[in-house]
């Protein structure tokens, strides 16, 4: 039987905005103490502030505030409310714990270096106050801790690393959403809106609602209606960014809305129940561990989106362009699926994996400017921007990080939108000013004949941009600068 407790418990949420598969909540809810569930907005903790840490980027933030107030609703079916405070974690939750008379605090831990800092900080500023701090098993598959070569250190090679954790078998199973929770004191907390998450003046927000719908319950219906439909035909469809062959999943499970131990088991279970997609179901599965690949990187090396991995790279010499870093951004460098791309990722805080490694490429490969310029703009425009994937995967794509692509692999954009955009149908949609031209055109428009390009409503350096730079004159010179780097 659970010993019941006059004294509250607080449930401190962070990249966990779930009720269910939510081991701190659980423990909590079952001791039958009254609960109070918070949320801290820390912008003020040191090892969250740069350069240990930076704050979430602006489409994270919008993220973050549609996700509070979905978890708040979810608590207003158990009678609660979601206690929103802000500034320095161990100084606000000690401050709460003061004030409520709390015997306890809860929460979720995190592998993440800054946000494991931070959680010392609160344990030391609890146990000075005599208050009980209890972290439950991180949203990792496998802690980074426990995962290790011969040598004590994490592995920096995909597939065996990948391969170890299957191996491991199943993670535990994911746990229920309490079924009670008692009410703790009435709390005063933060409006949200004082907060400034989501944008006013100008309000660039409008794409985003367009296209998602945060918080708990959509996540599971996206992994669900995914699971039972859309991921037959993955393992082949995954690279085509003309189709709806992803599951979309990945902002859900950046703010913890979802675990991946759900994910896991659900998916494991349709693979059982449809072998069929067993292999698809296995693609789907190793996306997840690039996942896990990238937060044990970030683990290992805390400095990920700022330090090469391989400090060959150091010397490498990047090239300041402000204005060709601008074309890039706004999706008018002459390349019509890297427009494409960046103009999907402006409007809808999202981009196909595919296109993201194809605009990754052109940034630092054909405009030799630094993958840092880019991770940063990813950063703030993407509304899944992870702290471990994104730097880990601009540093694949320079040739810099762990298990690396070639560093002579320079993706040329006409072909992979010509593979994986072959009717055009991507590039009509985001980059519309092309949509009449032919799909044997649309990837190259410059190689339209006048009467083709008047036919289209299409004027060159007018309409749309004459490609910024020559791509086998821009390849050539990233291989030598490569080559260099390589040398030196």
């Amino acid at each position: 039987m659970p010993n019941y407790s006059p004294f509250p418990v607080i449930v401190w949420f962070r990249d966990d905005l779930r009720l269910s598969d939510h081991p701190a909540l659980h423990a909590a809810a079952q001791s039958g103490a009254p609960l109070i569930c918070l949320y801290v907005l820390d912008e003020e903790s040191a090892p969250l502030r740069p350069p240990h840490g930076r704050p979430l980027g602006s489409a994270s933030r919008w993220w973050l505030a549609q996700s509070l107030r979905r978890l708040n609703a979810s608590f207003k079916v158990y009678g609660q409310s979601l206690v929103l405070r802000r500034g320095s974690a161990a100084h606000v939750i000690a401050a709460l714990a003061q004030e409520t008379g709390a015997a306890a605090v809860h929460w979720i831990e995190s592998d993440i270096p800054g946000s494991a800092a931070v959680e010392r900080d609160v344990t030391a500023a609890l146990e000075n106050i005599g208050v009980a701090a209890r972290g439950f098993p991180s949203d990792l598959l496998v802690r980074p801790a426990s995962l290790r070569n011969k040598e004590g250190r994490g592995l920096r090679v995909f597939t065996p690393f990948w391969r170890r954790i299957l191996n491991l078998g199943d993670p535990p199973r994911p746990l229920p959403a309490p079924k009670a929770i008692a009410a703790g004191p009435k709390i005063a907390g933060d409006d949200l809106a004082s907060w400034n998450l989501e944008p006013t003046h100008p309000d660039w927000a409008a794409g985003l609602r367009a296209t998602w719908t945060p918080g708990e319950a959509a996540a599971q219906a996206r992994l669900t209606d995914f699971l039972e439909g859309g991921i037959a035909g993955y393992s082949t469809q995954r690279d085509r960014p003309d189709r709806d062959a992803t599951s979309k999943l990945s902002p859900h499970l950046r703010f913890g809305e979802i675990s991946p131990r759900q994910v896991w088991h659900a998916a494991n279970f349709a693979a059982a129940r449809k072998p069929a997609i067993a292999s698809d179901v296995g693609k789907f599965m190793s996306e997840l561990g690039w996942r896990e690949f990238s937060r044990h990187l970030l683990f290992d090396h805390p400095r990920l989106a700022e330090q090469n991995l391989q400090p060959s790279f150091d010397a490498f010499p990047w090239r300041r362009d402000a204005k060709a870093l601008r074309a890039w951004q706004r999706g008018q460098t002459g390349y019509p699926i890297v427009d494409a791309g960046m103009r999907e990722l402006w409007r809808t805080g999202i981009m196909h994996n595919r296109v993201r490694m194809v605009v990754a490429s052109f940034l630092v490969k054909h405009l030799l400017i630094d993958w840092r310029d880019g991770e940063t703009w990813f950063w703030d425009t993407l509304v899944d921007a992870d702290p471990g994937s994104n730097p880990a995967s601009w540093q694949w794509v320079a040739g810099s990080g762990a298990d690396a692509a070639p560093y002579f692999r320079v993706f040329n954009p006409i072909l992979q939108g010509e593979k994986f955009d072959p009717d055009g149908a991507y590039v009509a949609k985001w980059v519309p000013e092309l949509a009449q031209l032919p799909a044997k055109l649309i990837h190259q428009p410059w190689e339209a004949t006048p009467m083709e390009l008047a036919a289209a409503e299409v004027t060159l350096g007018k309409t749309y941009p004459h490609p910024i730079v020559d791509h086998k004159a821009a390849r050539e010179r990233a291989l030598a600068a490569y080559a260099k780097t390589r040398a030196g």
